[in-house]
């Protein structure tokens, strides 16, 4: 797993490298900018683009200035600096990097703080190197004028490191005055708030080069917050053996569907088969079982009748999952009970089930431990509390994950699994062609397969989540695709799992 930092933990790798690499600091720097630079070079190739590079006085404007220097080497020679003094203070590395930049043929120009309004800014493309991770207070006075009538321009914004005004981390206002980025080059890692929708607005996409921090020293600062990476999967996700059978992964019930919501029923058996659940059999209404022998003939029924009082064998399940389709009706919360107060296995709880607790809180406090809730915003929302932004709702995932002693998987583009050890792993697989009704029922029968198969909750939500999103990267990225649908997800998981091992 990757650890993801805080802005101060950052600037403590930084001091850390520096000090046992060891490296200069102006050295760090200017790794940091040929990195910046060589993802630049290849996006765009065009050597005759216009380019304004704004550059504030402290360390992102040093990185800024050898960004500059390292551009015309390149052979961009249509590029202008606008170092912006809205204060008497430079650091040491930036005005190295304005001496070694001024013995060059580039155009250097000052803003400041009397007349910070740009009217006019005939580059096509701005470099942000204004502030960068350190800011701990929104801006205000000239930086915000500035700030705002840079956005009015609509050029082509690439922020180094980070957007001027966005905070790395913390709360972030959807008001406050940020320099907005089409791209963000961010150095050694993506900041945590860049994982947060509330970022969305000031900026569109990010990338992450490497700059060589110590990545021992990162990982031993024990951050709560952590990125998934392949790796990470293939440690989980094992062979087949060959001379396993059917009951060797497990018998996984899903209680799922009504007459009109079958759909997330279907949906998720299926992605329960194919996720390498050995046996799945899923509790539906008999109006069902038409639709269900058609759709996944490999599926097993039991019937729900209504009115029925629930009983079933469940200790001869290895896993159970509950609320894909269900409704909320006098008949699904007595099964939702009864689950509860027979079965001391872990369960899934999605959907329905999910606002089925909210709506009686108490129930929470029985769910078996190391069980596994996976709401949307919205649900989790129900569950917990309404939150006013993504920070809080990470902070509340944290507490109650701890608090239940379940695993949480909160669904978003960044998908976030908060555990029973108050950490939170980041999914960064998945795309926009993936937003779509039903997706989250096969999200559920993947991570109810994986542990009837064995996998702690844990283990079954991190790889779950990341073989689900892989699966739909597979479909979308490769072919193009503007929409993937649900159940070519679930038929694509097989194939996913393959390439891993």
């Amino acid at each position: 797993m990757q650890p993801l930092l805080t802005a101060s933990q950052i600037r403590e790798a930084d001091a850390y490298t520096i000090a046992h690499e060891p490296v200069s600091s102006i050295d760090l720097m200017e790794r940091a900018s040929k990195a910046f630079v060589s993802w630049f070079v290849n996006h765009f190739p065009d050597q005759q683009e216009t380019i304004a590079i704004y550059c504030g006085t402290g360390n992102n404007g040093g990185d800024g200035l050898a960004i500059a220097r390292l551009l015309h080497g390149h052979g961009y020679h249509q590029v202008d600096v606008k170092l912006v003094r809205f204060s008497d203070k430079a650091s040491k590395d930036f005005q190295e990097n304005l001496q070694r930049l001024q013995a060059l043929p580039v155009t250097i120009t000052e803003i400041h703080p009397d007349q910070p309004t740009v009217k006019e800014e005939p580059a096509s493309i701005i470099i942000d190197a204004i502030l960068g991770s350190g800011l701990n207070k929104p801006l205000s006075g000239a930086y915000e004028q500035l700030v705002n009538s840079l956005n009015g321009l609509q050029r082509t914004v690439v922020a180094v490191d980070v957007p001027t005004g966005l905070y790395t981390d913390g709360e972030i206002d959807p008001q406050a005055a940020v320099l907005k980025a089409d791209v963000v080059i961010t150095f050694q890692q993506p900041k945590i708030n860049f994982l947060l929708p509330d970022s969305a607005p000031f900026m569109d996409e990010w990338k992450a080069v490497n700059i060589g921090l110590d990545a021992g020293f990162m990982s031993s600062i024990g951050s709560p917050y952590k990125m998934v990476e392949m790796a990470d999967i293939q440690a989980i996700i094992k062979p087949r053996k060959r001379f396993s059978n059917k009951g060797t992964y497990g018998h996984a019930l899903l209680i799922a569907g009504q007459e009109r919501t079958m759909g997330a029923a279907l949906l998720c058996s299926s992605a329960c088969m194919y996720a390498g659940a050995g046996l799945t059999t899923t509790c539906i209404p008999a109006s069902g079982l038409t639709a269900l022998n058609s759709y996944q003939a490999e599926v097993m029924a039991s019937v729900r009748e209504p009115g029925q009082t629930p009983s079933l064998e469940l200790d001869k399940f290895s896993v159970i999952a509950i609320g894909p389709g269900l409704g909320k009706d006098d008949d699904a919360r007595n099964w939702l009970r009864y689950v509860l107060t027979n079965y001391r296995k872990p369960i899934v709880v999605d959907a329905d089930a999910l606002n089925m607790l909210a709506a009686e809180p108490e129930l929470l406090h029985r769910l078996p431990a190391g069980s596994v809730l996976t709401p949307h915003m919205k649900e989790f929302d129900r569950l917990f509390g309404e939150r006013q932004n993504w920070w809080q709702r990470l902070q509340t995932l944290r507490q109650k994950t701890q608090e239940l002693n379940l695993c949480i998987v909160l669904k978003n583009s960044y998908t976030m699994t908060g555990t029973p050890d108050g950490n939170v792993y980041f999914n960064c697989t998945s795309n926009a062609a993936m937003a779509v009704g039903g997706m989250g029922d096969v999200l559920t029968g993947i991570i109810t397969a994986l542990m009837s198969q064995g996998h702690s909750g844990k283990d079954a939500c991190i790889a779950g989540v990341h073989l689900h999103g892989k699966a739909g990267d597979e479909l979308a990225l490769s072919n193009r695709l503007h929409v993937v649908l649900p159940g070519q997800v679930a038929a694509q998981v097989p194939a996913t799992i393959a390439k891993m091992l």
